[in-house]
């Protein structure tokens, strides 16, 4: 064996990744071992660490954990689908589903032989860089992978996407935390792009991080229009009057109890507080000071959901057969507190537009966490053609089904 060392540089450069190392370990060690925060649930935060979920629960446990409102009932719909993200119904009953941590975009089968299961699925992209959002607009399917969105051709009848995927926005961020992005054509032909921050609290390097962006549907013209949402993670608009809303998880490590996680209206031109202000409000401890003229012209959240609760996907109910008292309704999915000392979310809740502008949220699809434990984290929320509703789970990789 040579003799020789190193260059001084190169030992540099690996004492301080081992150091670096070294404290990333200590601290998790403090972290998960020692309590050094909250911890909602030590199995769920260690399973997500190493991207494990449960196995998919049983029909009977289903039956004795689940609920809904009277009017409703709830089915598991499709199984084995780790880390089950965001859905695209398509017009004749299929859906189309993210699978960021295989790279995997899918398309599940519709229920046609009437089993209330899908009737089976194929791969329509595989590969790719951590996708996200999906969504399909005037025969094409829209992707947000981790540094890009792209689209292609796809064929709804045929089930077959044509050619390969055209990029769109490139060169996007995806270090540090929230690196996943959210991509939707709203109701006016434009092409909306949600991305978060690296940080639980920090000044972007990157001013696109914290945002929601729109471009026109080749990718040009693009442009923040909000800015100070810490992870703008589902949007969706109100069909009675176009207004675009958008979850926020907020700033964590402040306690169980502040600040309020966010639903947010969008508007051109918005600054919602990140980091400087949280919630109604609670202003930042480490940036907030000094800062109260810029705080002043923060928007505040249309809605605030318990601290910690993590609301990601949100979707408007549309179809014209609904229940009495849904007919100004948006489904919301609650993912579940990772750092509180008493466990919360976990469930789908709606939330009741009055014409007054309040809002009051309601349990709609809850049980996650019950006598047989955390069975499910939800994700995201969509409507199929037919009015049935579907929830997706990353937790135990499945995808439920309520219908009437």
């Amino acid at each position: 064996m040579s003799s020789r060392r190193w260059p001084r540089w190169v030992r540099v450069v690996l004492y301080s990744a081992l150091g670096l190392a070294t404290v990333a370990v200590a601290g998790f060690v403090w972290l998960f071992f020692m309590g050094g925060i909250a911890i909602s649930d030590r199995t769920m935060l260690w399973r997500m660490m190493r991207e494990e979920g449960v196995e998919p629960p049983s029909a009977s446990l289903i039956s004795e954990q689940l609920r809904v409102p009277p009017g409703f009932k709830v089915a598991l719909w499709a199984q084995d689908l780790p880390s089950a993200r965001l859905m695209a119904p398509t017009v004749n009953g299929d859906l189309i589903l993210s699978q960021p941590r295989g790279g995997l975009v899918v398309l599940l089968y519709g229920d046609r032989d009437g089993d209330g299961r899908s009737d089976g699925r194929q791969t329509l992209f595989a590969g790719l860089d951590r996708p996200n959002g999906v969504d399909l607009h005037e025969g094409w399917l829209y992707v947000a992978e981790a540094t890009r969105v792209s689209r292609v051709p796809f064929d709804a009848a045929a089930r077959q996407v044509t050619g390969s995927l055209q990029p769109l926005v490139t060169g996007l961020t995806a270090d540090g935390a929230h690196w996943r992005k959210t991509a939707k054509v709203g109701p006016d032909g434009l092409l909306y792009l949600g991305q978060g921050s690296t940080c639980n609290v920090c000044i972007e390097k990157d001013s696109r991080r914290a945002t929601v962006m729109r471009f026109a549907l080749d990718g040009s013209g693009g442009e923040i229009i909000a800015t100070g949402t810490r992870n703008p993670y589902g949007f969706d608009w109100a069909p009675w009057d176009g207004a675009l809303y958008a979850t926020e998880n907020s700033r964590d490590l402040l306690g169980d109890d502040i600040p309020a996680d966010e639903l947010n209206r969008i508007e051109p031109g918005g600054f919602y507080g990140w980091p400087y202000v949280h919630a109604r409000p609670v202003v930042d401890p480490e940036f907030g000071r000094g800062r109260e003229s810029l705080i002043a012209t923060a928007r505040p959240p249309a809605h605030e959901f318990r601290a910690h609760n993590a609301p990601l996907g949100v979707r408007f109910l549309r179809h014209s057969v609904r229940p009495a008292g849904y007919e100004r309704v948006a489904l919301v999915a609650l993912h579940g507190s990772w750092n509180r000392s008493t466990p919360d979310g976990y469930k789908v809740v709606s939330l009741h537009f009055a014409d007054d502008g309040r809002i009051e949220e309601r349990d709609f699809l809850s049980g996650f966490r019950g006598a047989a434990g955390l069975i499910g984290r939800p994700v995201d929320v969509a409507e199929a053609a037919d009015g049935s509703i579907y929830v997706s789970d990353d937790y135990a990789g499945v995808i439920y089904r309520v219908s009437r």
